[in-house]
């Protein structure tokens, strides 16, 4: 065996770990990896520009693997840094989680707030100079793989400020070094369109490409949709400033199927999205569901629309910049965390909403084709039905992905049971017959079908699989003869939830599918609550009037109770005995006696008007000394 001591601790010193594990802090060592080190020095220079402090910004793709940015900004400070008598430049560029975007006063807005960019470009690097311009002087100095080749120099007299980074990538780190014109051209371009009025200017060879847009992100989404066919002749604007928070978003719907959204956060591309998309999206949803209702535009048979409707041919640019404590996921930045779904679905909820009423010319040519993508969303759905309704008795195709079916076909011998969330599916598994038992694990509490709308009932995925699972359908279209099952038995748990979800699935089989019950093939499992265990002696209880009439047969031998939580924490093997083993196990049969009294039975404790609950919870609960929630 081998030994693990202190000796065997390994410390880091400095950016040791960025070289020894590069992708924790730039995604990968891929081309991908590689790239980000450009990304990063240019996400600097940007910053810049986003406080004001800089308007161009020259990328110089050079030979031999050498990049270098530069931009009209403040400079990289120079002065010693007070705790390590090094200057500040030497810090930044040595040392992880240095910068001047951790306090308020630097930096309003900033796209990176790690304070790791500089640093881990450095420490990637064969070898890298930077060059800042500020205090009258050219001031230079030159480090490789993370560490200071020498001090800080000062240079030259000039006028001009801003700062300047060459960087050569570390072969030793990157497998591949070769720089992609396109992707980097691509980059530059975003970041001009992100900034209105930013030169940004890119030279490699003998070319050099020159970005400016006077309108930003307008011009952008007019450029995306170029080749598309748009609705409408200018794309939707909105932009909003407060204290912490600035956005702005262009978008447009064409006639293409295709969603295309490009989010970004302080001029950072959030390709995984994040709180600022989602906002926007339901902003969009929330201003055409209200637009559309408002118009009594809806056609008969189209319930409502969803956010894939409102979605479908959207093209949008979402740009917001934040100050303060920015949350991205990771040091990549893939996704915006910051919590501000509701300020972004507010500004664009109103400002749609406004456009479409002030042009409803304009509002009705976006609706209908939102409504165009719910009636396909619709007919695509009646007709998946329709082929599932046809599925014979025996054929297995399209049945519900959690559902573990038994082996046999025969509808007598076979028994369904429904029960709740994966664990307890996972341990009915392992209890049952694999031959006539088949499992159907739900997620939780099934919607309440007395008091939901139609196209809600349709559309609810537990619903879909019960009535998948067994294979007849439902009211009015249901077909008893193409019933897989001979017994259909609720399995929750012997608790208040279990009792609950087992009334909501009643409701469902009573109202959907009546004559299951009437057919005798409905049943409620009866899983103990409680196990007692005395010597060599094992008994079971249902509940705790059970319990202590085991408790009190005993006469005062030694005993231990133990309560089940919930299906899925009882042994399998104690659920086979008590529950499932056709020999041992008591079901009870659902049955009606009084339709009539029934219907209105459900009407009142299911339905909407909560006073018939409230009433029937004063007449009962006398005769309640205990509740076990």
């Amino acid at each position: 065996m081998s030994s693990y001591k202190a000796k065997d601790i390994q410390v880091l010193e400095g950016l040791e770990p960025v070289r020894k594990r590069p992708g924790m802090y730039i995604g990968s060592t891929s081309l991908q990896g590689l790239h980000h080190l450009v990304w990063e020095i240019l996400d600097n220079s940007v910053d810049e520009a986003l406080n004001g402090h800089c308007n161009h910004i020259e990328i110089h793709i050079k030979k031999g693997n050498v990049i270098s940015i530069k931009d009209n900004g403040r400079g990289i400070p120079i002065d010693k840094f007070k705790k390590t008598k090094k200057s500040a430049m030497e810090v930044l560029f040595t040392t992880l989680h240095s910068g001047g975007k951790f306090q308020e006063g630097s930096y309003k807005v900033s796209g990176g707030l790690h304070g790791v960019g500089m640093a881990v470009v450095c420490a990637l690097s064969e070898s890298l100079t930077a060059v800042s311009r500020r205090d009258g002087f050219e001031w230079s100095q030159e480090f490789s793989q993370g560490k200071a080749k020498g001090k800080l120099k000062k240079g030259k007299a000039c006028r001009t400020k801003g700062t300047e980074i060459s960087f050569k990538p570390d072969p030793e780190i990157f497998p591949k070094i070769e720089f992609n014109v396109k992707w980097i051209l691509e980059r530059a371009e975003s970041k001009a369109f992100l900034n209105k009025g930013l030169k940004i200017i890119v030279k490699e060879d003998k070319k050099t490409h020159t970005f400016q847009y006077p309108e930003g992100i307008k011009d952008f989404i007019r450029k995306i949709i170029d080749s598309k066919s748009s609705l409408v002749e200018e794309p939707f604007y909105t932009e909003k400033e407060d204290k912490k928070l600035r956005m702005e978003t262009a978008f447009t719907w064409t006639s293409k199927t295709e969603t295309v959204i490009h989010s970004y956060a302080n001029a950072i591309k959030t390709i995984d999205g994040g709180t600022h998309e989602n906002g926007f999206r339901n902003g969009i949803t929330k201003a055409l569901k209200a637009f559309i209702e408002r118009r009594k535009l809806l056609p008969k048979g189209v319930p409502g629309i969803t956010s894939d409707d409102a979605k479908e041919g959207l093209v949008a640019i979402i740009n917001v910049y934040l100050q303060g404590d920015v949350e991205f996921q990771g040091q990549t930045k893939g996704r915006l965390n910051s919590d501000i779904t509701s300020q972004v679905e507010s500004v664009v909820k109103h400002s749609l909403e406004h456009y479409l009423h002030d042009h409803q010319s304009v509002g009705d040519l976006i609706a209908n084709r939102v409504i165009l993508a719910a009636q396909a969303r619709i007919a695509s759905r009646q007709a998946k039905d329709s082929v599932n309704r046809k599925t014979h008795i025996s054929h297995r195709l399209n049945l519900p992905g959690k559902l573990s079916d038994c082996a046999s076909t025969d509808r007598e011998e076979s028994e369904l049971f429904i029960c709740e969330g994966d664990s307890a599916g996972g341990s009915s598994k392992q209890a049952r017959d694999r031959k006539t038992q088949a499992i159907l694990p739900i997620r939780g509490k099934i919607l309440n079908v007395e008091t939901a709308a139609q196209d809600k009932i349709h559309a609810n995925a537990e619903i879909k699989n019960i009535i998948s699972a067994l294979g007849a359908g439902i009211e009015p279209k249901f077909e008893y003869e193409k019933l897989r099952y001979g017994k259909i038995i609720l399995m929750t748990d012997a608790d208040v939830d279990g009792a609950h979800i087992c009334s909501l699935l009643l409701t469902f089989f009573y109202r959907y599918m009546p004559q299951i019950i009437k057919e005798g093939h409905l049943f409620i499992a009866q899983p103990p609550l409680y196990r007692i265990d005395s010597g060599k002696k094992l008994f079971y209880a249902v509940d705790e009037k059970e319990k202590n009439k085991i408790v009190e047969k005993l006469n005062g031998a030694k005993f231990e109770v133990g309560r089940f939580k919930g299906l899925g924490e009882m042994p399998s093997q104690d659920l086979k005995t008590t529950t499932m083993d056709k020999t041992k196990r008591t079901l009870i049969r659902v049955t009606i006696e009084n339709n009539k009294r029934t219907d209105k039975t459900f009407g009142r404790l299911m339905g909407k008007e909560a006073q018939h609950r409230f009433k029937f919870i004063k007449e009962k609960a006398p005769f309640f000394k205990e509740l076990d929630v």
